[in-house]
């Protein structure tokens, strides 16, 4: 008989990516990344990893210390701050099997090519970002750990394109990866008002699971993992649709966004979000700085 499951979640927080924001909120401009351990008796599972070097040797002994053997890494996508720890997981688990989707992969090449590797990532993390190792190809939509079913949950275009969840039935867990923001701003700058749409149509289906733990991509680390995340994260993109719709630019949204949507991390975001969906200032705020 399959033994009972557990999981852990490591948080691991750092700067935003957006960094020249308009002057005030500065206690959130931080964001936390989230990777999931399941545990099996013997065996265990990770879900994504992290951007830097020193945060993915810390995984590493986060993983070793639960005393379990790591059959499989899985990727719920290929924004490098998910996905670059590859190398560095297969380094110190021989054997390990790195799994992702097909679109996954694709998007990690992506991510890969100088311009966005040595023009972004490397810029903003200087001297911290690993040589970058792609995953294999699930050929399925599931797998096991310790014969419980883990389930890939196509998503598509959400905070980007080809995005997923991991499901774990028997534990009632979502890994949601970046469809989910836990008290987090949301990414939207790959993102259009089509395909806002089509990540609420995705969160429906994935709260119809009626999952027990919901482990948001981006997190606060003090709030646990509730399945009440879904439905902030529809409501985040509902109120983001409505003040579109009735702001006049990008520091207009801002200001209206944090009206509606306060006190979440990552303020930065917001920012990305508000200057890629009404279009850039004339003028860099005042406390602008790299």
């Amino acid at each position: 008989m399959p033994t009972m499951l557990q999981y852990d979640v490591r948080t691991e927080r750092r700067e935003g990516l957006t960094r020249d924001v308009p002057p005030g909120h500065e206690d959130q401009q931080w964001v936390a990344n989230s990777s999931t351990l399941v545990l099996g008796e013997r065996d265990a599972l990770l879900v994504d990893t992290f951007p830097t070097v020193d945060q993915n040797a810390r995984l590493v002994d986060w993983v070793r210390a639960h005393g379990r053997n790591l059959t499989a890494v899985y990727l719920t996508h290929g924004h490098g701050d998910h996905a670059f720890g590859v190398g560095q997981l297969r380094a110190a688990f021989p054997g390990v099997r790195v799994l992702a989707t097909a679109g996954t992969r694709a998007q990690l090449e992506d991510q890969a090519r100088p311009e966005l590797l040595e023009g972004f990532w490397e810029r903003l993390f200087p001297g911290q970002i690993p040589p970058v190792e792609l995953p294999d190809v699930l050929r399925t939509d599931r797998f096991e750990v310790e014969g419980h079913e883990a389930r890939v949950i196509e998503t598509g275009h959400t905070d980007s394109v080809d995005t997923t969840a991991l499901w774990i039935p028997d534990l009632g867990l979502l890994a949601a990866g970046d469809v989910v923001y836990g008290a987090t701003y949301p990414y939207l700058s790959e993102t259009t008002a089509d395909s806002r749409l089509e990540w609420i149509a995705s969160l429906e289906r994935l709260r119809a699971l009626h999952p027990r733990h919901v482990v948001s991509g981006h997190k606060d680390p003090r709030l646990g993992d509730p399945p009440t995340d879904i439905d902030a994260t529809i409501r985040y993109l509902r109120d983001v649709a409505e003040v579109e719709a009735t702001t006049s630019d990008a520091l207009d949204f801002y200001e209206q966004m944090l009206v509606r949507q306060p006190g979440r991390a990552n303020i930065g975001s917001l920012w990305g979000a508000a200057t890629a969906l009404k279009g850039a200032p004339h003028s860099p705020p005042a406390s602008a700085a790299l």
